[in-house]
């Protein structure tokens, strides 16, 4: 069946602009902080928490982490801000030039674009000042709830006036991203297979079979479509916008 044009582009930029690994210091600083140190049970436990929370917001994390104790939960998520731009601002997290190709590209295809994130505004403000071609950014505080809930998909539709979901393509690493986009009946829900930008992507075994398995759980999620790169994205979306036809 032929699909509807995409007019708007959502791009979560967790896994994809925004390295896991930044996210995950800034998460141990801010547990540490709270007491849970490394080398206690208490902090192994917290960490595969967090692991198996990826593409959620740190601040519900930590929310859940700290249940029963809403001002800790605060400080900690208050903690997770600071400790957020500071390494940010260590390691020069930057936006991708492929990243930044991808969104000129469907830009120029008549998509407008959107950039969904789980982070506060105020931890990734000076990451989202480097983006030159997006007409909104929805955060954490943005939005009343975030991933896997489809509010940032439907809040981003309000923002820009969408009228029909069917023309909406979501596109995340995240299966809670991805997930977000499916509750919201998107007309594409899009997985990017190899997580992280400069993070560890060595062509090994290992690295290929994470991949495999990372693309499954994507579909589970309800991915319309798994792509390798955020390079394949442009090409998809103008397929779906009526410069030709999609076929899934």
């Amino acid at each position: 069946m032929d699909s509807l044009p995409i007019s708007l582009v959502c791009l979560d930029l967790a896994g994809i602009v925004i390295d896991d690994s930044v996210v995950e210091l800034a998460f141990a600083e801010a547990i540490a902080m709270q007491g849970i140190v490394t080398g206690t049970q208490d902090y192994a436990r917290s960490m595969v928490r967090f692991d198996r929370s990826r593409g959620r917001s740190p601040a519900a994390v930590l929310r859940e982490l700290f249940d029963g104790d809403e001002p800790r939960a605060q400080v900690a998520s208050m903690t997770f801000d600071r400790s957020f731009r500071a390494a940010a601002s260590r390691f020069g997290v930057a936006v991708p030039p492929e990243v930044t190709e991808a969104i000129d590209e469907v830009a120029g295809a008549g998509a407008r674009v959107c950039l969904l994130t789980v982070l506060s505004r105020s931890s990734c403000d000076q990451l989202l000042g480097q983006f030159r071609r997006v007409d909104a950014v929805l955060c954490a505080d943005d939005v009343p709830r975030t991933f896997p809930w489809p509010d940032p998909v439907l809040c981003a539709m309000l923002r820009l006036g969408s009228a029909d979901v069917r023309e909406v393509a979501v596109v995340s690493a995240t299966e809670d991203g991805v997930l977000s986009g499916y509750r919201a009946g998107a007309g594409m829900a899009i997985g990017i297979s190899t997580r992280g930008t400069g993070a560890n992507t060595g062509n090994g075994g290992a690295h290929r079979v994470a991949a495999a398995a990372h693309a499954a759980a994507l579909r589970d999620a309800g991915a319309t479509h798994v792509l390798d790169s955020i390079e394949e994205l442009s090409s998809l979306v103008t397929a779906g916008s009526g410069r030709g036809r999609l076929h899934s």
